[in-house]
């Protein structure tokens, strides 16, 4: 059977580019990679694309081709033998996640981010404060500047991987050899060798020491929410930036406040007189005692707002509200004036009571007896 042109299989113009070539197998490898596609014929369609892109991925063997067809009168190109699977590479990245380069590692890398949890009272949080804290953290070795080798003397590339830190391991299967990388086992991916190691460090390149900060808390903050500190993390890698430092709040409940966003509530007491009649009362906020009116019949679970007297807004937008609500609380221990005036008004309010004197456990008493 003749072979297909090579064009026609990757489903591009003759004059094509390199990139267009290389997106169009991509493509197609994807779609018809035996461990992707069950279909009975997908493996001679991925051997057909992969046939094709080996041939026009390669300028010389595209002159050729372009030339001589299938009819090479060098006798070679466009087929791929058995242990050439060149550009595997690319296909292996797009299933198995590689980019399509190394990573360098000796590269510069950020330093590891640090979260602290700083726990303050309710005020601390309304207001606002500065503070100092102490946080332990890994920091650049000062004796040998990083490199985690002797003073005098530097670390020296990998032998073994070339200080790539990766080794090649090949595998031929039925689709060709296919190269696979893993990390060094004899610099455990630095691609460095330190010799003689510094004896601060003992070659890590960093050390930990505990660090003061000075820290301000921010008015308004709420349980939960977090602050970022740039740069005062763990030190970097291979001279990378050090990372951030994250602070968590946790915010201790209020005996008498409670909160929800920039809003505070509480709960006030007031007697049956001053509900019934009206009054003034004073109410405790976050900046003070201050003056509240109680309209005549007012009842139990009212609720009243303080204007501003909340939490103020941490990125500067006002201030919450206080919420007040009133609870009328029932009288004890009456005298027998206080018990007559009550009567009193029962009667002038056209209610008949029926008043028990006996206790509960009086009349459990009775009952047993009877």
């Amino acid at each position: 059977m003749s072979k297909r042109d090579f064009y026609e299989v990757l489903g591009v113009d003759k004059n094509a580019s390199e990139d267009e070539i290389k997106k169009a197998y991509r493509k197609l490898a994807r779609k018809y990679h035996p461990d992707v596609n069950k279909e009975a014929d997908a493996e001679d369609k991925f051997k057909e694309v992969k046939s094709a892109y080996d041939t026009l991925s390669d300028s010389q063997k595209r002159a050729h081709y372009d030339q001589f067809g299938h009819t090479d009168p060098n006798q070679g190109f466009g087929g791929g033998g058995a242990g050439d699977f060149g550009g595997f590479g690319d296909i292996f990245d797009m299933f198995f996640g590689g980019g399509g380069g190394r990573r360098n590692p000796n590269a510069p890398r950020q330093g590891a981010d640090l979260q602290y949890t700083m726990t303050i009272d309710f005020k601390e949080a309304v207001f606002g404060k500065e503070t100092e804290i102490e946080i332990p953290r890994e920091e650049t070795c000062s004796t040998c500047s990083g490199s985690g080798a002797k003073p005098g003397t530097k670390p020296e590339t990998c032998s073994h991987c070339g200080g790539s830190g990766q080794l090649n391991v090949e595998q031929n299967t039925p689709f060709g050899r296919i190269v696979n990388r893993r990390v060094c086992n004899h610099c455990s991916g630095t691609g460095k060798f330190i010799k003689d190691k510094c004896s601060t460090c003992r070659g890590d390149g960093t050390v930990t020491k505990r660090k003061k900060l000075k820290v301000r808390i921010p008015a308004g903050i709420d349980h939960g929410q977090q602050i970022r500190h740039t740069g005062q993390g763990e030190a970097g890698v291979n001279g990378g930036p050090p990372g951030d430092l994250y602070i968590v709040f946790n915010v201790k409940p209020h005996e008498f406040f409670t909160r929800s966003g920039d809003d505070i509530y509480c709960d006030m007491p007031i007697t049956f007189v001053q509900a019934a009649l009206g009054d003034e009362i004073e109410v405790p906020t976050l900046e003070g005692k201050v003056k509240l009116k109680i309209p005549a019949g007012t009842q139990t679970g009212t609720s009243f707002r303080l204007r501003g007297k909340g939490v103020p807004n941490i990125h500067g937008r006002g201030q919450g509200d206080q919420h007040v609500k009133v609870k009328v609380i029932t009288p004890k221990n009456l005298s027998e004036k206080q018990k007559d005036l009550l009567r009193e008004f029962g009667k002038l309010s056209g209610t008949e009571v029926d008043e028990q004197h006996d206790n509960f456990f009086a009349k459990v008493k009775r009952a047993f007896k009877s």
